[in-house]
């Protein structure tokens, strides 16, 4: 019994040390946001973090309390007319956390989520908030949940073909940025709306932009955003960078055989989230063995009419474009991965090219980029047009010049 204890304070003496010297997490600013009915408290950390956010009232007071961290700086206050904020103070709470109040105009709800460095930015704590009557843009899906996750509104079944234009990055994430400081989420999204343009005028056709403005959606629900619109066609808009500024063109990709297998391991491996997955099949109730093959049978189709169309949005980038690769290109893009809705991710040029940056950049080179987006997809309905395609007059184009 001597021994026993002399184990246990051994190991609590070794977790108490570990406690003592693990390095406390850096709080190094904070940023406001604001996007009409939402605003954002963008806060950049040294690694994610365990946090607790509620709010107190009397007066209104958003907490956020940061588990071992401090602060390397002031927190920068915000903008004396912001429609939310007052004022922002900090302080050290159990002599090892940072607690954050955030005193407010008004009641409101939040949500937050952690945002992953990229190659230039380091982690990021985001926290929305909007007043209680606002529908927040970005529904959270639950895991482990029987129930379907509120998305978007079930489209009328007379709907024509919808066409999914994702239009890549948003709100605090920039993605690329040219040497002339040209942002890629502004340059993907005034692309995407310009596509939108030209398949909203087709009889047969309706755009779903699944962002508008910008804003930060994250990469999965990107995709659950199409598949609960129903959509036929999910196309996702980017422009490349690369740290040799000479390397130039637009690529079409499709998703690879190893993100579909990994995709699948996913959706078999979450039955009850799998619910109308194939054709309008649910998984849920079948076997693994039974559900894999529908899952299979369903990536199958998806990824022959992804490299379809994929096709034939390059043919036409040949005819107006510089190519960076000649071919259709294959990667485990996340957006890329829906099962059952054919899918393809443009890059549209190099925005590190500095001759790149500046056609990007031109109205008129973007509308030619949508052109030839707009034109590859009319060559692939028309051509592997479906008996669930809708429309016996498809044949029927919108002339573009």
């Amino acid at each position: 019994m001597h021994i026993l204890w002399k184990i246990i304070w051994f190991i609590s003496l070794q977790t108490l040390t570990m406690q003592a010297i693990a390095k406390p997490i850096q709080v190094d600013s904070v940023s406001y946001k604001t996007h009409s009915t939402i605003a954002q408290l963008v806060f950049n950390i040294s690694a994610a973090t365990p946090r607790n956010i509620f709010f107190l009232d009397n007066p209104n007071r958003l907490v956020i309390d940061f588990e071992n961290a401090k602060l390397t700086q002031a927190l920068k206050q915000p903008p004396v007319s912001h429609p939310f904020f007052k004022r922002i103070r900090s302080g050290i709470r159990n002599q090892q956390d940072l607690r954050v109040v955030v005193d407010l105009n008004q009641n409101l709800n939040q949500r937050n989520f952690i945002v992953a460095p990229n190659k230039k930015n380091s982690y990021k704590m985001v926290v929305d908030v909007f007043t209680p009557t606002h529908k927040h843009r970005i529904q959270t899906v639950k895991k482990k949940s029987k129930s379907k996750p509120k998305i978007a509104p079930k489209t009328p079944r007379k709907r024509g073909i919808v066409i999914a234009i994702d239009a890549g990055h948003g709100g605090i994430d920039e993605g690329a940025k040219g040497q002339n400081g040209t942002q890629e989420k502004h340059i993907v999204l005034a692309i995407a709306k310009k596509l939108a343009k030209l398949i909203d005028k087709h009889p047969n056709m309706r755009a779903l932009m699944i962002r508008k403005s910008d804003y930060f959606i994250k990469l999965r629900h990107r995709m659950e955003i199409a598949r609960a619109a129903k959509a036929d066609l999910f196309i996702s808009i980017h422009a490349d960078a690369f740290q040799d500024s000479s390397v130039r063109g637009a690529s079409v990709y499709t998703l690879s055989e190893q993100g579909a297998s990994s995709e699948a391991a996913h959706w078999l491996a979450n039955h009850e989230n799998s619910a109308d997955l194939v054709g309008g099949v649910s998984l849920d109730d079948k076997d693994d063995i039974l559900a894999s093959v529908l899952l299979d049978l369903s990536q199958s189709a998806t990824t022959e009419a992804s490299r379809n169309v994929a096709a034939k949005v390059l043919k036409h980038f040949k005819k107006v474009l510089k190519l960076h690769q000649d071919n259709v290109q294959e990667a485990a893009f996340a957006v890329l991965k829906s099962p059952d809705i054919p899918s393809i991710l443009v890059e549209t040029a190099f925005i590190s090219n500095p001759d790149e940056e500046k056609n990007l950049r031109s109205q008129a080179y973007q509308q030619k980029i949508a052109n030839a987006i707009f034109k590859g997809v009319i060559g692939y309905f028309s051509e592997y047009s479906a008996a669930n395609m809708r429309s016996a007059n498809f044949h029927t184009q919108t002339r573009i010049n």
